[in-house]
């Protein structure tokens, strides 16, 4: 690296992301990482804790949600402040003040802060650069600025991500007139923990998380005996790729690393599981019997077994040693969530039996990934997580519309073991999409408005199920609801016609001899499902007949502009599915693009298309019949997408 490269800011973040206009003060706290160029911005997190009656930021609350949102590899490098050049070292002293609080102070040489001003007008960015941490360095502006095109793909060709799952049971007792001593017992089960976990009989197995690559690294293995907990990262050495044995004294990460990748994102990134193995795998240097011993308890006592599940991302450089990548990355990472989880835990630990679990998210805009603790014990759409996740939007600067940070869009492991991606895409194995690929309507000069977003194709006999002649409507609901569970609205399983008959007669507006019968349902019976298993409230279209629904077609085209959502449509005794209008709205011509859920085939997207169960529909076809019935009444059920978080 030339000797200029500290006074050249990198920016992997992109400057639009700010909010231009704000008021003077501290409002963004920008993050790097030690694998990276000294001064290589990856993101900005909004500072949202403020001191009562001040402009100043709130740098105990800060450091406890960043401390939990930032993954070890990443770290605060600097602060952004809106306003004048001057108030660059306010900025620069707002972060140091802040890496004393998640980091600990007292180094004798802190890494270069930066320090960012946004002009409260124009929002144009200048950056400045302290010489050392040291509080009483100078500062310096850097006049070269590197806007980084594919920042993905710097991020990770030479990165990769460590994970580590441990679920422990701890033990606490506490004696019945004493309950407050709880807390004693728990701060020494969580001790206990973390010196296991430093202690030099601990064993720690890695091995590359994804089983798709037929020539798979065998595991590798690190003794704490090895283990170096004083390394600094940004000064480690590389160390040359080995293949020697299991022991990774001599390995650096690059061991588990696929060469000639062609994407670069969180979830193409090389991953490193690591197992925390307690029993040494070494010989015992005498032979003994087994010992019990007896210690009773001399009062009264109660058991309570406190259930955690420690989940750490990490991200590395693939150059940095094994071994410091457990002893610098891991281990600190399940230490800190433990104490998370304490503090957490501990005010109700008798009471409430909290359910502390974490969670990793790659929501857009973010270039790594971020780690949510969520408590369940009231599930997520209690209001105080609703709360906690608008506030993680607003850090994060995303939408308010979507469920971005939703326990049913994390990132899912498990899928990489097997060759998958970590990008959680829930359903089931049937047909996706298949509008896609659709050939045009035949209307001249019309607008297409189209569903957005993934669906499974529902339809008679599907799931060895008989509803042939009765169960459209209840296809077309299904159908509904996988789109609203394929865009993580909802992680509920896709109900059967039973569930739903079940759904009608616990609101009250079926009697319950309803359930297992062959009855028909309509619009308005979806439109109750609808809103009791997913909360979605939905807009109901009427037309006296298959004749005015031409009329609506501007009416449906905004829907699909707006909302998005599949339409369902029902008249007489037929319903469909509603995929989107082609409309001229100078001619009025138009043609609707229909999913028929009275196929009975098997699920060959080929015998779906060319047999005219999805495509394009005029009202009047170009033989004069009519594809909506004009002595029949219909009604049009508009599912609206959420607002929510």
């Amino acid at each position: 690296m030339a000797d200029d490269s500290n006074r050249s800011v990198r920016l992997l973040f992109r400057p639009k992301q700010l909010n231009k206009g704000s008021d003077p003060g501290i409002h963004y706290w920008l993050i790097g990482s030690p694998f990276l160029p000294p001064i290589t911005i990856v993101s900005i997190l909004r500072c949202i804790n403020t001191i009562p009656s001040s402009s100043s930021p709130d740098l105990r609350k800060e450091s406890d949600d960043l401390l939990t949102l930032i993954p070890k590899g990443f770290q605060l490098i600097g602060a952004l402040a809106s306003g004048d050049d001057t108030d660059a070292r306010a900025a620069i002293d707002a972060a140091r003040q802040l890496r004393n609080f998640l980091y600990g102070g007292g180094k004798v040489e802190e890494p270069p802060l930066i320090g960012a001003v946004s002009d409260l007008d124009s929002g144009d960015l200048r950056f400045f650069v302290s010489e050392s941490g040291n509080a009483k360095s100078g500062i310096e502006l850097v006049t070269s600025i590197i806007q980084e095109q594919h920042p993905e793909k710097f991020l990770w060709e030479n990165g990769c991500m460590l994970r580590c799952e441990l679920p422990i049971k701890l033990p606490i007792y506490y004696p019945l007139k004493t309950p407050s001593d709880v807390e004693k017992a728990y701060v020494k089960a969580t001790g206990a923990v973390i010196a296991k976990l430093r202690d030099p009989q601990a064993v720690y197995m890695l091995e590359a998380l994804s089983k798709a690559c037929p020539d798979q690294p065998r595991p590798a293995i690190v003794r704490g005996a090895q283990l170096d907990f004083h390394t600094d990262l940004s000064k480690t050495k590389p160390l040359a790729k080995s293949d020697e044995g299991f022991d990774a004294s001599s390995l650096s990460c690059s061991y588990f690393s696929i060469n000639n990748k062609t994407a670069f994102s969180i979830e193409n990134a090389d991953i490193i599981q690591v197992s925390v193995l307690f029993n040494s795998l070494g010989p015992s240097s005498a032979s003994a019997a087994p010992i019990a011993e007896y210690l009773p308890v001399l009062e009264e006592a109660r058991l309570v077994v406190v259930d955690i599940k420690l989940d750490v991302l990490c991200y590395s450089s693939r150059d940095l040693p094994l071994k410091h990548a457990v002893s610098r990355l891991i281990i600190p990472g399940l230490i800190d969530q433990l104490n998370i989880m304490q503090n957490f835990m501990l005010p109700s630990l008798l009471v409430q039996h909290p359910q502390l679990r974490p969670y990793h998210f790659s929501p857009p805009g973010i270039l790594h990934p971020i780690t949510v603790f969520y408590e369940l014990s009231f599930g997520e759409t209690e209001m105080k997580q609703v709360e906690f996740r608008k506030s993680l939007h607003f850090k994060l600067g995303l939408p308010y519309d979507r469920p971005l940070l939703r326990i049913a869009n994390a990132l899912d492991f498990s899928k990489l073991k097997n060759g998958g991606s970590a990008s959680l895409q829930k359903g089931s194995a049937l047909l996706r999409d298949v509008h896609i690929g659709i050939p045009s309507s035949g209307v001249t000069g019309g607008t297409l408005s189209l569903v957005q977003g993934s669906y499974e194709y529902h339809h008679y006999l599907q799931d060895g199920f008989n509803d042939s002649g009765w169960g459209c409507a209840y296809r077309s609901l299904q159908t509904i609801i996988s789109w609203f569970r394929l865009q993580n609205y909802s992680s509920i399983e896709v109900p059967s016609h039973r569930e739903i008959q079940q759904s009608l007669v616990e609101i009250g507006d079926k009697d319950p001899s309803f359930i297992g019968s062959r009855e028909w349902i309509g619009a308005i019976e979806l439109s109750f499902v609808l809103d009791k298993l997913l909360g979605v409230t939905c807009k109901v279209i009427n037309v006296r007949s298959g004749a005015e629904l031409p009329e609506k077609c501007r009416e449906l085209a905004l829907h699909f502009e707006t909302q998005s959502t599949p339409i369902m449509i029902g008249g007489g005794v037929l319903a469909y599915t509603l995929l989107g209008v082609d409309y001229n709205d100078a001619s009025g011509d138009c043609a609707f693009l229909i999913l028929d859920p009275h196929y009975t085939g098997t699920d060959d997207l080929k015998k779906v298309v060319n047999g005219g169960w999805c495509g394009w529909k005029k009202a009047v076809d170009n033989k004069g019949k009519n594809f909506f019935l004009h002595d029949k009444f219909y009604n049009l059920l508009l599912p609206q997408r959420p607002n929510m978080v």
